[in-house]
């Protein structure tokens, strides 16, 4: 009777967070994806979305590094600039990035569209507020823009972007210390680990080398 009274309804029980998430690492999107989105995002005229996602592809940044991105960061001069430079909130460390002719293009439109000035975040949170838009927004975001074009979103998040480039260069370059560079990471296992590169990915690019 005494463990009957004590014991707790199943009901009751405190679920994981991540009950009905997929975990682990986010994959990167592929080309043919990019291109989906940024041609639905075109279409639709969502010129603040297409001007995020393109940035967001380019920075490869963190997605809280991503909403607190000033308006003088990327356009000093009044136009976005071919090259940027932020400094990270998680390592406290700068990390510069380039910037395409398209998404140089896009955020410009953006900056137009929506009279952005120096001393503003370039995102501002939602309901037209000055302060920067959240991390969750970005992420909930990030979620839509993937579901769009028939990707699994659970699949899928702002970590992908932040991969997306990253991947790419690896894959056709294999010079990992640059994209130990572009990601902003200090150690090198860090981006070992980041990209997910395994043995046969490292005698893969040891082949193509003769001596």
């Amino acid at each position: 009777m005494l463990d009957q009274v004590n014991a707790t309804p199943s009901a009751h029980k405190r679920l994981p967070w991540n009950k009905g998430k997929l975990t682990g690492a986010k994959p990167p999107l592929r080309p043919k994806h990019v291109w989906s989105i940024r041609t639905k995002l075109q279409i639709e005229g969502r010129v603040r979305d297409l001007a995020m996602f393109n940035l967001a592809i380019d920075s490869k940044l963190r997605g809280c590094d991503v909403v607190a991105i000033r308006v003088e960061d990327v356009a000093a001069g009044g136009y976005t600039a071919d090259r940027a430079t932020v400094r990270q909130k998680k390592t406290g460390h700068p990390v510069r990035f380039e910037l395409t002719e398209q998404t140089r293009q896009a955020v410009d439109d953006y900056l137009k569209a929506a009279n952005k000035r120096p001393g503003e975040f370039l995102f501002t949170a939602h309901g037209g507020a000055n302060g920067a838009m959240s991390t969750r927004q970005y992420a909930r975001l990030v979620s839509e823009w993937i579901g769009s074009v028939g990707l699994d979103a659970r699949l899928f998040g702002t970590h992908s972007l932040r991969r997306t480039k990253a991947t790419l260069i690896y894959r056709r370059t294999g010079n990992l210390r640059a994209v130990q560079l572009l990601l902003g990471h200090t150690k090198i296992e860090s981006t070992v680990r980041y990209l997910g590169i395994e043995v046969d990915d490292a005698l893969a690019i040891a082949e193509q080398v003769d001596v």
